[in-house]
């Protein structure tokens, strides 16, 4: 099969499943917007979407009760680019580096293999 479409489809697959896992967990990004926006209006022109996600990990493991679920660092990316989104002010605020599919999809495209 075209590594192209193969890329893509995998691309799509990871975004459904943050977005099936984002819709269950809505507390999640509850947390993450709150916490980002605090950095935010505390005039910094730049922070880690890293730090802002294990800042909500440690509230939802530390603060607050109740079943203990993971976060997966596969999601980190997306919710950055959904507060950037939601956001625009702030489409600056995160470094958002290509998804490994689009840096794979760009290598692809500058090698003429696509």
């Amino acid at each position: 099969m075209n590594p192209e479409i193969l890329l893509r489809e995998k691309l799509e697959l990871r975004k459904k499943e943050w977005l099936s896992w984002h819709n269950k967990n809505p507390s999640i990004w509850i947390a993450f917007e709150r916490f980002a926006l605090e950095a935010a209006e505390a005039n910094r022109t730049r922070y880690s979407h890293w730090a802002v996600m294990n800042r909500v990990r440690w509230h939802t493991d530390i603060e607050t009760t109740g079943k203990e679920f993971k976060i997966s660092n596969d999601h980190i990316a997306f919710y950055a680019r959904a507060f950037c989104a939601k956001y625009p002010q702030y489409r600056n605020f995160f470094k958002l580096k290509a998804l490994k599919e689009e840096q794979q999809l760009r290598r692809l495209r500058a090698t003429g293999e696509i």
